[in-house]
């Protein structure tokens, strides 16, 4: 046994666990009972271990941030379903076509319409790949990287970001989540900062564990429930006030009415100050920048 498998006085857990794969087969050891507990799958994943589960599941991204000496972040929330502006027009293409070669049929021009709107929408997806490029060009820097982007790790806006990283040779986190429907990580994440969790809870820790700032993009209930989330918790405290920056007012203001929460007694006028309407990537950089400049380092 080498110096690397021992800690102090005891073997690791490693090299414990590599030796009880070398015992010999007998009915005991062969039995359920006598497998080495952190090894063994069936036990770690009983509804009593759930505890624990969580506890992994909280550090184990924890530790590899930690050693990737990721000082800060910067949030970018929105919908998988926005599409890559080259891969709206293709559609486009193909819905006028079909519209074309029948333009009686109703559910040909309905998908028109909705390729039209596709398209509209894709602008989005481009300024969140231009604002992840203007913050992560700032950041990551020695002695700890800070503004890296990390996003939830699917397709749409989350993609979008990730690749905006990427196009300044930086590296971008992905929180990816096990869902019921298939999903991959989108090929912009940085592969040793691309994360899989079990629980939105802990999950939604992380997106904010380290977090300087929020951008939130389009988006539906998945984006909703992130940024209302956010909002919660610097109101009441439980979080240090971050700028949050919604982008696309007129979006916004059509989806949530904060005004109509002020009216009703819902929330404070004040409440209306957590957050900030941005149009651009520059002006959204801009408020980030000043905000943290004010702060201590961290």
């Amino acid at each position: 046994m080498t110096d690397l498998d021992r800690h102090g006085a005891f073997p690791t857990a490693g090299a414990d666990a590599r030796a009880s794969e070398r015992v010999e087969e007998t009915p005991q050891t062969s039995a359920p009972s006598f497998r080495l507990a952190f090894a063994d799958r069936d036990f770690l994943l009983r509804d009593e271990l759930r505890p624990v589960r969580l506890q992994l599941e909280l550090l184990k991204p924890e530790l590899l941030l930690q050693e990737e000496a990721i000082v800060s972040t910067v949030v970018v929330f929105g919908s998988a379903r926005l599409l890559d502006p080259d891969v709206a027009r293709a559609e486009l293409a193909a819905a006028e076509a079909a519209a074309v070669a029948d333009p009686a049929d109703a559910g040909r021009a309905r998908r028109l319409d909705a390729a039209r709107r596709e398209l509209e929408r894709s602008k989005y997806y481009d300024l969140a790949r231009d604002f992840s490029r203007l913050i992560s060009a700032a950041g990551q820097r020695s002695n700890g990287r800070r503004y890296v982007v990390v996003t939830g790790g699917g397709p749409g806006i989350m993609e979008a970001a990730n690749r905006g990283a990427a196009d300044v040779g930086a590296e971008s986190i992905g929180l990816s989540i096990v869902l019921p429907h298939e999903q991959h990580p989108n090929p912009y994440i940085t592969p040793k900062l691309s994360f899989q969790f079990h629980y939105f809870a802990i999950r939604k820790m992380h997106f904010l564990m380290r977090a300087c700032a929020l951008a939130c993009f389009p988006g539906g209930f998945g984006t909703l429930d992130e940024l209302f989330e956010t909002l919660t918790l610097i109101q009441t405290g439980k979080i240090e006030p971050i700028p949050v920056l919604l982008f696309g007012e007129a979006y916004w203001r059509r989806i949530v009415d904060f005004e109509a929460l002020v009216d009703e007694g819902a929330i404070a006028p004040e409440d209306l100050n957590i957050f900030r309407y941005v149009e651009t990537p520059e002006e959204a950089w801009r408020i980030i920048a000043e905000f943290n400049d004010r702060q201590p380092a961290g």
